[in-house]
């Protein structure tokens, strides 16, 4: 009971220290906690978090790779050490973590669309396009995923599939369906 006390009121003693601006002091909370609870991911995913938003990268993503090694059955934890190592340049390594996420918790779709992204990276376009589908499948109205996939279709030398996202696009995103018209040079008829 007390145990479980000490932990709740760490718990929230750094949430509010996070709230009034002390990352500092929160990061130290988080690294009292991570010895005192060190099974318990929340401290581990909270100041890798941190790590991440600091520009921290390096340090990110040695917290990612603890905490994926105490909680391996997690897809979020995956998705977070597949975005940092992107973006370090670890596509490789990327690709693994991202793939993993994905089968975690086949309904992230961040994941799917940063899978995407690596795969593009890695000039793997065939698997790019079916990540990206997946990624617009879950997230429909959301312009990345589709904007990703007809870049990839315009490598592929397939603008008529491109042209087909700029119309859909039109309906919900005409910025981003304009954009694609302004990058790509393919022009297409309005939407009725």
């Amino acid at each position: 009971m007390m145990r479980a006390l000490r932990y709740r009121g760490s718990k929230w003693r750094a949430m509010a220290l996070l709230v009034v601006g002390q990352r500092t002091a929160a990061a130290r909370v988080f690294r009292t906690m991570m010895v005192e609870f060190p099974a318990d991911p929340y401290a581990l995913a909270s100041l890798a978090h941190m790590q991440a938003q600091d520009g921290d990268r390096r340090s990110a993503m040695e917290s990612l790779e603890q905490l994926v090694g105490l909680d391996p059955g997690e897809g979020r934890h995956w998705f977070n050490l597949g975005f940092v190592l992107e973006e370090l340049g670890e596509y490789e390594r990327a690709l693994e973590a991202l793939r993993r996420a994905t089968q975690l918790r086949p309904e992230l779709d961040r994941a799917w669309y940063g899978l995407g992204l690596v795969l593009i990276r890695l000039q793997r376009l065939d698997e790019a396009v079916a990540a990206l589908k997946q990624n617009t499948r879950l997230q429909p109205m959301s312009p990345y995923g589709w904007y990703q996939l007809a870049r990839v279709h315009i490598d592929r030398q397939e603008p008529d599939e491109a042209v087909k996202i700029i119309r859909h696009l039109k309906g919900f995103e005409p910025k981003v369906a304009a954009q694609l018209e302004r990058e790509t040079g393919l022009v297409t008829a309005p939407v009725l």
